[in-house]
Parts: structure tokens; C-alpha cells; sequence
């Protein structure tokens, strides 16, 4: 594994630990299906507005403070990979998740290097990714890269901005502001989601919009994003949720159209209240992303971590 390889694999690693963040609380990315698990039922006749249940369920699911999540993730002939794990977000978004590849050019590259799955652990200002053996020993010897999310908002233009928005104030309630804020949302009815009943959400948002209206990104930043979304063809995003009996957020689907590839994702939601005590992985077998490009003869920039496209199809 040659120098260029360590770099594309390392900004692959922060692409895809990144996405299984934000999709682990904030479903981004099949949308409109159930899951084969999942069953139909009657038509709600609450007479309660999805607007009143929805702003109901934001309100529940943001106080529950984290959940145990699953979540498959796709980005076309790219990358496919489904995580597992234990999310807060009370203080900023923290947890373990356990991220495997499974399709697409990420999980051959992964296999080659002897391992298609890593652990990922998200703290308050940045996430690290363990690495295998046979990536450590050609990334000078440790198993563990930090990304900071400053770092990541530095070098990925307006993308970056909104991603380190994303990490440092997600939940999972962000899929009901979503929602919310599609202007068509509907419900589509009353459903069973795992055994469990829930009533089933829908709506399309306009990504680049609701990324302005909802995040703290500068004038600069926003317009930065703006251009980068154009490039990447992200234009709307086609939103479902499912909530339960207790106005918790159970299961988010969605789907974005790219150019040349379609991402999507499907997160459930359970165990809320679950104990979180994600922890910063041993300083003597951590290195931090930006210092390991350097020593590979690599300087990040925002085409390499904007969207992901140029980073993973180049690994």
C-alpha cells in the first residue's frame, strides 16, 4: 500500500465515520420503504395534525438524550455499510458505533488491507476510526485517526462547515426537523415497526434551504456549501419517519439523488436512555488525520472532503 492509497483510505475512513454519525442521528441518506419487518396497517383516525405529532415527537426524542442505533447506509457503486452502536446527544454527540463495509469500492479497498469493518468512537470535538494492523503498519504504527472537527471544517469548505455543524449539535430529532421543514409533510399512516406500533411520516425537503435555516454557518460558509451541493447534483431529500406510542422517533428513512448515484439510509432507534461512555482512544496509538497526510506527502482540501466522491471512487 503505497503513500496515495494511505491518504485516499484515510479521507475515505473520515467520509464514512462521518456519514455513520450523522445517519446514526440524522437519517440521511432508502426512502418510502417499510423494511421487510416492518407491516402496514390502518389508516390513523387521530385527529391530531402531523405538524402538532411531529413538534410532539421533536420535543420527546431530543430529551431522551441517546439510544442504542442500527443503520445501513449506500452511496452508490461507492461504499454500502451498516453500523451499530450506542449514541448520546446530550452534550454534543458522543458514542461507539461499529461501522462494516459491505459493498462498493470502500469495502474491497477495506478487504485488501485484511479488514472491511473498524470502530468508531465520536466525541465533543472530534471522532476517531481504528484501523487495522495492516493500515497501521503503513501509517506509521498506530491503529487510531483523530479527526477534529475544526480540522474537518478547514479543510472541506462549506460541506466541512456543515458536517462539524452536524456532529456537534445532532440528534436524532433532527430527522423530525427535517421533516418539518418540507413543507408537503403527510402522514401516510399507522404502521408496525419491529412489533411495535408507530405512525409513518413523509415529506421532501430542499437540502441546500434547510441546511441554511438550520445550521450556524457564516455567509461564506453557506454559499461555499451551496456550490459544493450543485457540483455533488444534491438538490431535495425524500424524508420518512416512524414514531411511537411515546413521541420517540423509531426508525428514519431517506434518499438523496447525487450525480451519477443515489445516497440513502435506514436508522432504527431503540433503548432509549442508554448509557453512554464513549471515551478518547490511548494518545500512544492515536494520530491525528491532518498529521498523518503530512507525513504521506499530502495536503487535505476541500475536493478531497466536500462531498466524498473524488476521495472514496479514488481508493
Amino acid at each position: 500500500m503505497n503513500s496515495t492509497m494511505v491518504r485516499r483510505v484515510t479521507l475515505s475512513i473520515a467520509l464514512t465515520a462521518a456519514l455513520a454519525g450523522v445517519t446514526a442521528c440524522n437519517s440521511s441518506g432508502s426512502s418510502g420503504s417499510s423494511g421487510k419487518d416492518d407491516k402496514a396497517g390502518h389508516k390513523s383516525t387521530t385527529r391530531v395534525s402531523p405538524i402538532a405529532a411531529l413538534r410532539s415527537a421533536e420535543k420527546s426524542t431530543d430529551g431522551a438524550d441517546s439510544a442504542r442505533i442500527e443503520s445501513t447506509t449506500s452511496m452508490g457503486t461507492i461504499m454500502s455499510m451498516k453500523s451499530g452502536g450506542v449514541m448520546g446527544w446530550g452534550n454534543g454527540l458522543t458514542g461507539d458505533m461499529t461501522i462494516t463495509y459491505t459493498g462498493g469500492t470502500m469495502a474491497d479497498t477495506m478487504r485488501k488491507m485484511g479488514s472491511a469493518s473498524m470502530e468508531a468512537r465520536y466525541l465533543s470535538d472530534a471522532y476517531y476510526a481504528k484501523m487495522g494492523d495492516t493500515f497501521a503498519q503503513q501509517a506509521g504504527g498506530k491503529h487510531w485517526i483523530r479527526y477534529g472537527y475544526d480540522d474537518l471544517a478547514k479543510f472541506g469548505g462549506g460541506s466541512g462547515a456543515l458536517l462539524k455543524d452536524q456532529m456537534q449539535n445532532n440528534s436524532p430529532n433532527q430527522s423530525v426537523k427535517t421533516l418539518l421543514a418540507s413543507g408537503d409533510v403527510k402522514k401516510v399512516g399507522d404502521e408496525t415497526v419491529r412489533g411495535e406500533k408507530a405512525a409513518h411520516y413523509a415529506g421532501t425537503v430542499n437540502v441546500a434551504d434547510f441546511a441554511a435555516k438550520s445550521s450556524h454557518l457564516t455567509a461564506g460558509q453557506l454559499a461555499d456549501m451551496k456550490k459544493q451541493f450543485t457540483q455533488a447534483g444534491i438538490t431535495t431529500e425524500a424524508v420518512d419517519i416512524w414514531v411511537d406510542g411515546k413521541g420517540l422517533v423509531v426508525k428514519a428513512v431517506s434518499k438523496a439523488e447525487m450525480t451519477g448515484s443515489t445516497m440513502s439510509s435506514t436508522t432504527y432507534y431503540s433503548d432509549y436512555g442508554v448509557k453512554v461512555s464513549a471515551a478518547a482512544p490511548p494518545a500512544g496509538d492515536t494520530e491525528d488525520f491532518k498529521d498523518l497526510l503530512k507525513k504521506q506527502g499530502g495536503t487535505p482540501g476541500s475536493s478531497d472532503t466536500s462531498t466524498g466522491s473524488g476521495t472514496v471512487s479514488g481508493s
